[in-house]
């Protein structure tokens, strides 16, 4: 049986594809609760009732938008807990990866960045939902290491969350650099290096009781 998609499957995909990338263009000048669903079909050039062959509504095209964007950061952030093992270089390759991601995608960063306390409560849960998933893996990543024997899953998942929120906010102030607000990219990428230094720093002297090795 063949598994060629159809040419029916292509437009479709080409469609949704579409509508993703017009709500995300449109929502540099808006927040998505303002967003209306006939704004995303004009832009697109279809009709709004075709806008429901894809989306139940424009707060699922949100939640779509949400698993794209941080779908694709969390391989960005897995390559490099991975491939790098030393902290020196897993630092620089983060930072260096979360800059080049938001020279790459800024739309999604920003739409992250605003709508995650922003007025659309299934997007706000959906980004919660991906962080804490997000969260879970890099602590499954960092409890390979050896300075991770011993830790409980407790201090392994507050580890994973620190590593997290500490990217998501680079990622923002990355951001903020290239529109011209804030520290330049520079600063921006120095102070996350010196952040995750003393993560890092901090995880070498954390005991198993969950105290530093200083306490």
């Amino acid at each position: 049986m063949s598994t060629t998609p159809s040419q029916r499957d292509l437009q479709k995909a080409r469609t949704r594809r579409a509508l993703l990338d017009a709500g995300l263009a449109l929502l540099r000048e808006q927040s998505l609760s303002s967003l209306g669903l006939r704004e995303i079909t004009r832009a697109v050039g279809i009709s709004p009732a075709a806008f429901y062959r894809h989306f139940r509504d424009v707060s699922d095209l949100g939640v779509a938008l949400v698993e794209e964007s941080l779908g694709s950061l969390h391989e960005v952030i897995r390559s490099g807990l991975t491939e790098h093992t030393e902290d020196a270089e897993r630092i620089d390759h983060l930072v260096g990866a979360i800059a080049a991601y938001v020279r790459a995608h800024p739309e999604h960063i920003r739409f992250v960045a605003s709508e995650r306390h922003g007025g659309v409560a299934a997007v706000r849960t959906a980004i919660a939902a991906e962080l804490d998933r997000f969260a879970a893996e890099v602590a499954g990543l960092l409890a390979e290491d050896e300075v991770s024997r011993g830790w409980s899953a407790e201090d392994l998942r507050m580890l994973g969350e620190t590593y997290v929120d500490n990217m998501v906010m680079t990622a923002s102030a990355f951001l903020e650099a290239a529109q011209g607000e804030g520290p330049a990219p520079e600063a921006v990428a120095h102070t996350a290096r010196r952040q995750l230094h003393l993560i890092s720093l901090g995880r070498r002297h954390w005991t198993a009781s969950g105290q530093t090795s200083g306490a």
